[in-house]
């Protein structure tokens, strides 16, 4: 029976040999272990970004796959590590501290161990606290995926209900109308919004509409224009601005061959609203 592949993301970069240390922990475990990476490039300590990377990314996997990620500020304090059951099948092995936040609404967690660390840590390395991405969620992320250890030997069980969450941004609907918040930037500045596509087409609105799009902060109107709902950019021209269903389950305003954050000078660390209707 082949075994699963281990999949990781973390924010450590990729300027350092941290990341290979992780690969080589899972290989000193079994030498026939299928390591990838899915980003190592998250912004430090941001524990959100990370989830909302995991939910977009752990359904394109088959099922059983182990999932391993670390964006981790409270390392080596009483925060817990864990190995959360999917309920498409795949497993999370992380810290505790809202990574999870995503994948429990979009895909739901079925289960949730705390890995024990007298068995599940790598046992060279009792003395170092700040590197548990090799030493306990690399490692047992490893033993599992090996078949070394089963899903109920990673440590004890506990309520899904006290997994750290964090409330996810959200978006008032209605008929043709949506008021949502600018929730992300995507690697090309297009602009992430806090409504999922289906919520979208809930509203009502169907691709080749024309929107109303306005974009707020606090009282003052930074835009207000017309944007075509297309399939994807290139139904619109070189520089124009077009609203499509984003492979991150989420509406996404973005400007074709532009920088759509750019233009409206629009900075990740303030609040907009955007107002969007036919």
């Amino acid at each position: 029976m082949k075994k699963p592949a281990i999949v990781m993301m973390s924010d450590f970069g990729i300027d350092s040999g941290l990341v290979s240390c992780m690969h080589g922990i899972c290989k000193i475990v079994d030498s026939e272990l299928e390591i990838y990476d899915i980003t190592h490039v998250i912004p430090a300590f941001d524990i959100e970004a990370a989830s909302y990377c995991l939910q977009y990314t752990v359904p394109y996997w088959p099922s059983g796959t182990i999932f391993v990620s670390v964006v981790d500020p409270g390392v080596g304090t009483s925060r817990k590590a864990c190995v959360a059951k999917l309920s498409n099948g795949s497993y999370v092995v992380t810290p505790d501290n809202g990574t999870l936040s995503y994948l429990s609404k979009m895909i739901g967690i079925v289960e949730v161990r705390e890995i024990n660390e007298e068995i599940n840590r790598y046992p060279e390395t009792r003395d170092v606290h700040t590197f548990h991405g090799r030493d306990i969620f690399a490692y047992c992320a490893a033993r599992l995926a090996s078949g070394a250890i089963s899903y109920e030997e990673v440590g004890k069980s506990y309520p899904v209900e006290e997994i750290v969450l964090y409330e996810l941004k959200k978006a008032e609907v209605g008929k043709l109308y949506v008021k949502a918040e600018i929730q992300s930037y995507d690697p090309f500045g297009s602009a992430e919004l806090s409504v999922l596509n289906k919520e979208f087409k809930y509203a009502g609105f169907q691709i080749g509409d024309l929107l109303n799009v306005k974009i707020m902060e606090e009282e003052k109107i930074l835009m207000e224009e017309k944007i075509p709902y297309e399939k994807s950019f290139g139904y619109v021209s070189k520089g124009k601005n077009v609203i499509f269903n984003d492979l991150a389950s989420y509406i996404t305003i973005a400007n074709n061959e532009g920088r759509f954050a750019e233009k409206y000078h629009l900075d990740p660390e303030k609040l907009y609203i955007v107002e969007i209707t036919k």
